[in-house]
């Protein structure tokens, strides 16, 4: 008999791989977690029911959320990762040899653990001798800060259970506070396509171009996420992610991608029409049936 993960991804919607085996199955104190090696995308993370992170496409959103701020300012030394518990981005972040530290601070340690476990394609990262993991919620960690990242990346689920402080103006401008003067803050910003992602996408860019002096949307393709369209907010104190960028410098670090380069890094910030609209009058685009 067939087995079969299914993700409710939004009214009327469903994302479904089969699957060949459910190899692991906890509850933390925060959400539920499973793994499950699968035919069409390998081992796959879920967290309540939620896709976060394939084997097999996974390379397209940790490539997205690290390599844009790294090649618009390759002088980034410290790095704070909110989130980030499967280690993707960390991976990506330890190939640049000027990165001196990085601090990822992840709410739920059993993430950290499944992850270590089933996940080595990503979690192996946290070897490296300039990763320190906090088991600490990361909301709380930035309110203390001031003037201490050039980095801020918030590698968090959508805005419900841990995740859902991490989307307010609060943090965001302690975030702001945390960084240093040439600092950049990079954040999971949902989609525009399905309606509670879209409403979630515009609210957290206002609140962003509320506080940061340049603050912009850049978008990726992901087989597994919502629709398969969604985006990454740049915001930053001084650096535009288009005219600052450094393609010269970045190619110095001779980096092998499976889907960034300085040529899609600047495609993806031209955005739709629809996409455009949205943002500008804090409307949905799609008509709600």
């Amino acid at each position: 008999m067939e087995s079969w993960f299914t993700e409710n991804q939004s009214e009327g919607v469903k994302f479904s791989i089969k699957v060949k085996n459910h190899i692991f199955s906890g509850k933390s104190n925060f959400q539920k977690i499973d793994v499950y090696d699968t035919d069409g995308f390998g081992t796959v993370l879920v967290i309540d029911d939620c896709i976060m992170c394939t084997e097999k496409d996974e390379f397209i959103y940790h490539e997205m959320i690290t390599h844009i701020p790294m090649a618009v300012n390759p002088e980034i030394k410290n790095i704070l990762i909110i989130g980030g518990g499967d280690g993707g981005a960390v991976r990506e972040l330890i190939r640049y040899n000027t990165v001196e530290s990085i601090d990822v601070v992840e709410i739920d340690e059993l993430v950290v653990k499944v992850s270590k476990q089933y996940l080595t394609f990503t979690a192996d990262s946290f070897s490296d001798k300039r990763v320190k993991v906090i088991i600490n919620d990361g909301v709380n960690f930035v309110k203390k800060l001031d003037n201490e990242y050039d980095l801020i990346i918030i590698d968090s689920t959508d805005p419900i259970g841990p995740g859902e402080g991490l989307f307010t103006t609060d943090f965001y401008k302690d975030c702001y506070r945390a960084l240093r003067e040439e600092g950049i803050l990079i954040n999971q910003n949902e989609s525009p396509y399905y309606i509670n992602n879209a409403k979630e996408m515009i609210r957290a860019h206002q609140k962003q171009k509320s506080i940061f002096n340049i603050s912009l949307l850049y978008q990726y393709m992901i087989p597994t996420y919502g629709s398969g369209y969604w985006f990454f907010g740049f915001s930053s104190k001084k650096f535009h992610p288009v005219n600052d960028i450094r393609k010269d410098r970045w190619s110095e670090f001779h980096l092998k991608t499976r889907y960034y380069n300085t040529d899609v890094h600047k495609a993806a910030f031209i955005l739709p029409n629809y996409v455009k609209e949205s943002l500008e009058t804090g409307e949905y685009y799609f008509k709600q049936k």
